[in-house]
């Protein structure tokens, strides 16, 4: 992403930050719950979020490695930490979360340092050219035999077709980027050729539109 088209998308999300949850999470909090469900994350595990939004996900990951355990987040909005923040404290887990605001990649973090990254709904908002990069900073902040969760809207299954949602909305991709900011992928394929290995694969979808939940293990 050039910084014209960062600021563009970090001035959008600071914008809907407060209303993000009525516009989207009621249709994706289902995906979201069986991906983090998936990673069966122990206490004591250090966990990385990456689009964390508007915390949900925290809130959840942070119950599940205990008070011995430690989350992190980074996002690109300013006002998602907001909600976020205030997310947290009002589940009066704050001493366990720490976040930060930054465009990724790289991401600013040490090598090997986190058991589990997650992200939901947030690989395929990078530029295809980019999400290797990413996967590559994932690998790199991963601990050996770490766990990357991913859940993204996926491309159809060979042989079927594009539902009449999903031409419209790839359309308005292509054409309204910043406001239809996310597009379909293949993550599992670039989660593979990025180096890890896929642990388990669930097929969900959000309104006839494929989502793919999966879990890959990194190298040892």
């Amino acid at each position: 992403m050039n910084s014209s088209d960062e600021k563009l998308t970090k001035s959008f999300y600071d914008r809907i930050s407060h209303s993000y949850d009525l516009i989207a999470d009621s249709n994706e909090h289902v995906a979201r719950e069986k991906g983090l469900a998936a990673l069966a994350i122990s206490e004591g595990e250090t966990v990385l979020e990456i689009g964390y939004g508007t915390g949900h996900s925290l809130v959840t990951l942070a119950i599940a490695v205990g008070e011995s355990g430690k989350v992190y987040g980074v996002d690109i909005s300013d006002g998602m930490k907001k909600v976020s923040e205030k997310r947290v404290a009002e589940a009066s887990l704050a001493d366990r979360v720490e976040l930060s605001v930054a465009n990724t990649p790289p991401l600013p973090f040490e090598d090997n340092t986190f058991d589990v990254v997650s992200m939901s709904f947030t690989l395929e908002l990078f530029p295809l050219e980019i999400i290797p990069e990413m996967l590559k900073e994932i690998r790199r902040v991963l601990k050996p035999d770490g766990r990357l969760g991913v859940v993204s809207m996926a491309l159809p299954k060979d042989g079927d077709k594009d539902s009449v949602l999903e031409k419209t909305y790839k359309w308005m991709h292509q054409h309204f980027p910043h406001i239809v900011d996310c597009q379909p992928i293949n993550a599992v394929g670039l989660l593979k050729e990025a180096g890890f290995e896929i642990k388990s694969e669930q097929t969900l979808d959000i309104w006839t539109m494929p989502v793919a939940a999966l879990v890959g293990k990194s190298p040892s």
